[in-house]
């Protein structure tokens, strides 16, 4: 990727010299709870401050869901530029799934509306499923999600009892590697392309078992190269932006 050495700050490395208007990415490990924007909006406003100007960009490169945590990647000044090219590497990301139910976001943050049994379940079937979610797929994205429907956000609708229907798209699941064998919570791996819902890969997971199953926690631990092991998390990114601003960097 077409950055320099003091363009990258991470836990291992923040240079004292930065220029934050020519722009740098920030590796950060979102924290559950916090919205994407919540983080931009955090480090934008101590940038603004430290840096005396009325107005500076700042943009992150792949949304994360509110309970989901992990790598975030922000960009600011003039590296926001290059946010297409980063949300286009592949994802790698740990979590877990609960079997015999489903929810009407494919999460646990709204209540189970189906249950299922599980008692059927072979690792047979569950090896079938793996290959079978893994290569090229024509994914159907969650209705509660931010996808736009003539303008509006698939969730607004969704949320008022609209009809939804939600197109299929193309995306690619590199790997699926399922950590555990218990019937209820399976822990999992997967790495996948652009554009990839885990909520929904884990919902097929589940009708393909002939059953239901939904994500019940979610962490990104890659994007390309950049690794979560190496991000800052927020106060520790804040505090960073406020010792550069202080030094008299730009």
């Amino acid at each position: 990727m077409p950055f320099l050495s003091n363009q990258i700050i991470t836990r291992s490395h923040q240079p004292t010299a930065v220029d934050f208007i020519s722009g740098v990415v920030i590796l950060i490990d979102k924290p559950h709870g916090w919205t994407s924007f919540d983080v931009v909006n955090k480090l934008r406003f101590k940038l603004k401050h430290g840096l005396k100007v009325k107005k500076i960009k700042v943009g992150h490169a792949g949304t994360l869901d509110p309970m989901a945590t992990g790598l975030l990647l922000v960009c600011t000044g003039k590296l926001t530029k290059e946010i297409d090219l980063l949300q286009a590497e592949i994802k790698g990301y740990t979590g877990t799934m609960f079997l015999g139910a489903t929810t009407p976001t494919y999460d646990a943050e709204s209540e189970p509306d189906a249950f299922f049994q599980t008692d059927h379940i072979s690792i047979n079937d569950i090896e079938k499923a793996v290959i079978a979610l893994t290569g090229p797929l024509q994914q159907i994205p969650p209705i509660y999600s931010a996808i736009k429907i003539d303008g509006k956000a698939s969730y607004n609708l969704a949320r008022r009892g609209k009809e939804v229907e939600m197109k299929p798209r193309p995306v690619e699941i590199y790997k699926f590697d399922i950590l555990n064998e218990d019937r209820h919570s399976m822990s999992f791996y997967a790495s996948c392309s652009k554009g990839t819902y885990i909520r929904s890969l884990v919902y097929d997971f589940g009708v393909l078992l002939n059953s239901g199953a939904y994500l019940n926690g979610l962490r990104r631990v890659s994007i390309g190269e950049f690794s979560v092991d190496d991000a800052l998390n927020v106060d520790e990114a804040s505090s960073y932006i406020e010792t550069v601003c202080g030094t008299g960097s730009e």
